[in-house]
């Protein structure tokens, strides 16, 4: 997707305070999610580059990393349903960046018709980054974590 064509994109949801939107096309997925800090859009494009960041200033983008690092693998979700980091509210997460997780560690749960899915990882590596917050909907095959093996 063209740069202009982002930034349309990314002037359409502040006019319209929009916190997210998701266009698929194909096998390309494009989502646009405003942060928490005001004009901060996080995009994330499936199905091998990350690219993140874009600080909106000015209804402009001023920054767009794309980091394509072929050598990190995703953990991704089984099934439709809910994101959630931790087994409580209050609990530590299972996993966060840095940690490392060995085949077969639990790294989240998926919520799916209120039946805890334990998401177990399939690789030995160290986390790099979450790619979905807690509570989030997510589908099926859907990227939960990055992860960069041993």
């Amino acid at each position: 997707m063209e740069l202009e064509k982002i930034k349309e994109l990314m002037d359409l949801m502040k006019a319209n305070e929009l916190t997210e939107i998701e266009i698929v096309d194909g096998q390309s997925r494009i989502m646009l999610r405003r942060g928490a800090e005001p004009g901060m859009v996080q995009m994330t494009a499936v199905p091998q580059a990350v690219v993140s960041a874009a600080t909106v200033a000015g209804g402009g983008a001023e920054a767009l990393a794309v980091n394509a690092d072929a050598n990190l693998k995703k953990i991704e979700s089984p099934i439709v349903g809910t994101f959630y980091a931790a087994p409580s509210p209050n609990a530590e997460p299972f996993a966060k960046v840095g940690d490392h997780v060995d085949d077969n560690k639990v790294v989240c749960i998926v919520e799916a018709m209120k039946v805890m899915n334990e998401v177990k990882s399939e690789i030995r590596g160290t986390i790099k980054k979450v790619l979905v917050e807690n509570g989030q909907a997510v589908e099926f095959g859907q990227p939960l974590f990055l992860v960069e093996p041993d």
